[in-house]
């Protein structure tokens, strides 16, 4: 006998949600109702009757979070936030796809209530529920180390609904077999096997046995068919809903429940047709489906008491939660002050006090930027407690992992090189960049911490619109990105990227830093770490470059001024008639180039500029002071100059290289490549006559 109470008012409620996806679509023409309504009980046994949530606090910190991977089905969600009262009215629904609403087509983290994440892109959900699921666990150790799990106020659980093109997407297999890993017994997804997407019926290309890739992962796995075999339809809610209870007792694995469904069901004579995933419905099956619901045939017509019953008794249930948890949080605040202070600073996304001070000064000489970046990570693990880390396989390599702390493993599942630990803050995410950068997005959305994540700049590809997701959101991720240039040497041109840096300039909201030398490095860590609401790529070399000697009387400006994004590294001997401009391994060209011009009477400034966004953010009147529009420049990076122009001025060249490299030595490269400072003087030299 199931523990579920299910009356007509909610089974009226379900159906409410039905017209609503149905009526939304049609309104604006264009959209995916199918889903939506053949999904609908399930979202609302989620939303009304599992989950733990507070409509009137939808960033309550003791919810539940759920994900919505397959985010075309938008309407799945919103109609649940619209009936159980997180903000959204029947006018939203309405509004559906149009210009400045609250119902974008696909879900947006920071524009909707109760939105947890952006979802469309199909599986990356599935990546961020995992990453939820982490942070989580994480924010446990972090703020109640003492407590037993689940027995914590930040203890909760992780909802997510994915659809076959979330399966067949590599990124939900990259992150499920990690959350395995992992063993996530706070994550619980449902896969809506209704054999559909655009092309029509799945078989074409999709035969596997999805519960039982889940189960070889070492998922805790459970059917429920809708379909009785495809012989009737019935609608197991009680089932799911004690499948759902029967999984939450066990705590090491996450959960996977094939609900297997028909896209569409009830409609009339649309139901299975793949037709009704992405196209409006038309008015006679809209007609028919309000029929046979017991709804009057108006468009948006829904009894509004249902509604008002249905938000009731979701602020009801809020109430109740929130008596049993807030003296709880209460008295957890009450005993551990330190903690609160640290979860406070962390919810205002505010970086300590002492970040600057804890930043180590690198004496001159050479080092890779990389090899900074590791020592600034280790020096920040006491002064930064949130922060927390690592990379795609490549700990050695991108320099990711701080001194002293431990694995984020289950201790069984320590290696010779890594000891998994309560409260490790060093992350193995394995050779998955794809699924790496969704599941930092995911723990930088939910707020508890600041997290990064690092791989070679060469394979960003496998990930790049991860950065992307997290400029659109407006979150402060980020993405360590080491081996930037030919300077990789030997691995060769798979491994020499060329175009990625100015690539990743190309995407809006995102702060593509790369310092010029070690103390460089530690300043942009600081300032990434300060970013409130944009996302760093933090590109890092491979071979060292020298650490420059900015010392009183060495003519050259102090590493804090990284966080302007460009300063004035070395002015010339007089007005300057060019200015050279340098970025991360290449700073050290622009040096040379201007002694070289100015041993031939040829005033030249030495601009250091890390971060093209950072220095567009400042002021007209600093950015004229540093780089005067009338004045000719020379940019030197060892990518393509592509773009530079754009960036700086027509009176601008650029020293790059616009084709792939070589395996060779890398210092060989860059002088075959003519990425030299004799290039960089003679470029100067041809624009000022």
């Amino acid at each position: 006998m199931s523990n579920l109470t299910w009356t007509e008012q909610d089974a009226k409620a379900v159906d409410i949600a039905r017209v609503l996806a149905a009526d939304a679509v049609e309104k604006v023409g264009n959209g995916h109702p199918g889903t939506a309504v053949s999904l609908a009980p399930i979202a609302y046994l989620l939303y009304a009757k599992v989950m733990k949530s507070d409509p009137s606090d939808s960033r309550w910190l003791g919810r539940d979070r759920f994900v919505l991977s397959a985010g075309h089905s938008s309407l799945t969600q919103y109609t649940q936030l619209y009936l159980n009262g997180f903000g959204l009215e029947l006018g939203d629904i309405e509004s559906l796809r149009t210009w400045d609403s609250l119902t974008p087509g696909h879900p947006e983290f920071g524009l909707t209530k109760g939105v947890e994440c952006t979802t469309g892109p199909l599986g990356a959900g599935v990546a961020n529920a995992v990453g939820f699921a982490m942070s989580a666990r994480h924010a446990r150790e972090l703020y109640d180390p003492a407590s037993a799990p689940g027995e914590s106020v930040f203890d909760h659980d992780v909802y997510c609904i994915a659809g076959d093109g979330c399966m067949q997407e590599g990124v939900s297999g990259e992150a499920s077999s990690l959350a395995a890993t992992q063993e996530l017994g706070n994550l619980f997804l449902i896969y809506d096997d209704n054999r559909i997407s655009i092309e029509g019926d799945t078989k074409i290309a999709f035969s596997e046995d999805v519960q039982a890739r889940y189960a070889a992962y070492g998922w805790d796995t459970y059917h429920v068919d809708f379909t009785n075999g495809f012989t009737s339809y019935e609608e197991k809610v009680a089932e799911l809903y004690d499948v759902l209870e029967r999984a939450r007792q066990v705590t090491d694995k996450p959960h996977f429940i094939k609900v297997t469904t028909i896209i569409g069901w009830p409609l009339p004579t649309k139901a299975g047709d793949h037709s009704v995933h992405g196209a409006k419905l038309g008015a006679a099956e809209i007609s028919g489906l309000k029929k046979e619901l017991g709804f009057e045939d108006v468009p948006f017509a829904v009894d509004t008491a249902v509604v008002d019953v249905t938000r009731a008794n979701a602020a009801a249930r809020a109430k109740e939660l929130r008596a049993q948890w807030d003296p709880r949080f209460e008295a957890w605040r009450s005993a551990n002050p330190e903690k609160a202070a640290l979860l406070d600073r962390v919810l205002a996304k505010e970086a300590p006090e002492g970040l600057d001070a804890a930043l180590p000064v690198f004496e001159p000489g050479s080092m890779a930027t990389r090899a900074a970046s590791g020592k600034v990570l280790s020096a920040l693990a006491g002064a930064v407690p949130e922060l927390w880390g690592g990379s795609a396989d490549l700990a050695g390599s991108n320099n990711t992992t701080m001194a002293g702390v431990g694995s984020f493993i289950p201790a069984e599942r320590s290696s010779h090189e890594f000891t998994g630990a309560p409260g490790g803050r060093t992350l193995h995410f394995g050779i998955r960049e794809h699924a790496m950068g969704n599941i930092l997005n995911a723990i930088t959305m939910d707020g508890l911490s600041r997290v990064y994540g690092g791989t070679f700049l060469a394979f960003v590809d496998y990930m790049r619109i991860t950065p992307r997701l997290a400029g659109l959101s407006h979150v402060p991720s980020i993405f360590v990105y080491t081996h930037d240039s030919i300077g990789v040497g030997e691995d060769g041109p798979t491994h020499q990227p060329i175009e990625q840096v100015m690539g990743l300039r190309l995407t809006p909201n995102l702060d593509v830093v790369r310092p010029g030398d070690a103390n460089e490095t530690a300043h942009a860590w600081a300032q990434i770490l300060r970013s409130k609401n944009r996302p760093a790529a933090l590109i890092l070399s491979r071979q060292n470059v020298p650490t420059l000697d900015r010392s009183e009387g060495s003519g050259l400006a102090g590493a804090e001024n990284t966080a302007l994004g460009g300063y004035v590294l070395k002015e010339a001997s007089a007005e300057p008639k060019v200015v050279l401009v340098g970025t991360g391994s290449e700073l050290q060209l622009a040096l040379a180039a201007a002694e070289a011009l100015e041993a031939e009477g040829v005033p030249a400034r030495v601009v250091s500029l890390p971060c093209v966004e950072w220095f567009q953010a400042q002021s007209d009147e600093y950015r004229e002071q540093v780089l005067p529009a009338g004045t000719p420049k020379v940019v030197v990076e060892a990518g393509v100059v592509v773009g530079w122009k754009d960036l700086l001025g027509g009176n601008t060249e650029a020293v790059g290289i616009d084709h792939f490299g070589a395996s060779a030595d890398g210092a060989l490269l860059f002088e075959k490549y003519g990425i030299t400072a004799q290039a960089v003087a003679d470029k100067a030299r041809a624009l000022i006559g």
